[in-house]
C-alpha cells in the first residue's frame, strides 16, 4: 500500500507540474462539448435526446483513454517504469498507483463533461438520475484508464501507441449502439460489440434517459461493465513486466 501511495503522489506531482497537459485535459472536453452543441443545433428539428448523454460517454471514453495511454508510453520512454520495477515495486502496486492518480483527473473530466452537457442542452433530469448517469460515466472513465494502461504495455514509444487510438475509438462508436442499435447488426458483430466498454455503458445510459428509467433495470450491463474493467486491469498488471 505504501508503494502504491508513493506512485500516486509522484504521478499527481507530475500532473501538477505539467500545466499544458492539465490545461488540455480541462479544455478539451469543454471545446468538444461546445462543438457538439453547434453540430446538433445545425440539424434543425432533429431530436438529439437519444444521442446527447451517450455522446458525453464517448467523449469521456476517448479523452481518458488517449491521455492516459500517451502519458504511460512517455513514462516508459523516460525509463520511469523500468526503474520502479528494478527498485522492487510490484506490478500491481505500479498499476494501482497510476490508476488512482488518473482516476482523480478522470473524475474532474467527467464532472466537466456532464455539467456542460446539462447546461448547453438544458437537461432537466432529477438528482437521482443525474447521479446514476455520473456513476456510469465515472466507471467508464476508470475502465478507459485501465484500457489505456493495458494497451500502452505493448508500445515502446508514442509512434507505436497512436495507431491503437482509431482501433479502440472507432469500434466503440460503431459497435456500442451509439449510432445504430446493435440488435440490427449481424449476429457476429453483435457478439463483437461486447469487446468494447462503451457498449455496456451505452446500454445502461439509454435505459436511464428513458422516462422512468432506473439503474437497477440494467444491472446485467452494469455488471458487464464492472467485469470488463476487472479483466482489463488484471491483463494490464500481468503484461506490464513483460514489456520492460
Amino acid at each position: 500500500m505504501a508503494r502504491t501511495l508513493a506512485v500516486l503522489k509522484r504521478v499527481l506531482k507530475q500532473l501538477v507540474r505539467d500545466r499544458r497537459f492539465l490545461a488540455l485535459s480541462i479544455a478539451a472536453p469543454l471545446l468538444i462539448m461546445y462543438l457538439l452543441k453547434i453540430f446538433f443545433d445545425s440539424l434543425g428539428n432533429f431530436g438529439p435526446s437519444r444521442y446527447i448523454v451517450p455522446a458525453g460517454a464517448l467523449i469521456i471514453h476517448f479523452l481518458t483513454y488517449i491521455l492516459c495511454a500517451i502519458v504511460l508510453v512517455r513514462e516508459r520512454t523516460a525509463q520511469t517504469l523500468p526503474r520502479m520495477l528494478v527498485n522492487g515495486y510490484r506490478r500491481a502496486e505500479i498499476i494501482l498507483g497510476y490508476l488512482a492518480a488518473y482516476t482523480i483527473l478522470a473524475t474532474i473530466q467527467t464532472l466537466i463533461v456532464l455539467f456542460e452537457l446539462a447546461w448547453v442542452f438544458n437537461l432537466d433530469y432529477d438528482l437521482g438520475k443525474q447521479l446514476s448517469i455520473y456513476l456510469v460515466n465515472w466507471l467508464l472513465a476508470v475502465i478507459s484508464i485501465s484500457l489505456g494502461i493495458f494497451l500502452s504495455n505493448f508500445s515502446e514509444n508514442e509512434g507505436q501507441m497512436l495507431p491503437t487510438i482509431p482501433l479502440v475509438i472507432l469500434p466503440s462508436v460503431f459497435l456500442s449502439g451509439f449510432l445504430i442499435n446493435v440488435d440490427k447488426l449481424p449476429g457476429w458483430i453483435e457478439w463483437l460489440s461486447r469487446l468494447t466498454p462503451l457498449y455496456y455503458a451505452n446500454t445502461v445510459l439509454q435505459s436511464l434517459i428513458k422516462p422512468g428509467g432506473e439503474l437497477s433495470q440494467e444491472w446485467p450491463s452494469l455488471l458487464g461493465l464492472l467485469l470488463y474493467g476487472i479483466i482489463v486491469l488484471v491483463l494490464a498488471t500481468f503484461t506490464l513486466k513483460e514489456q520492460e
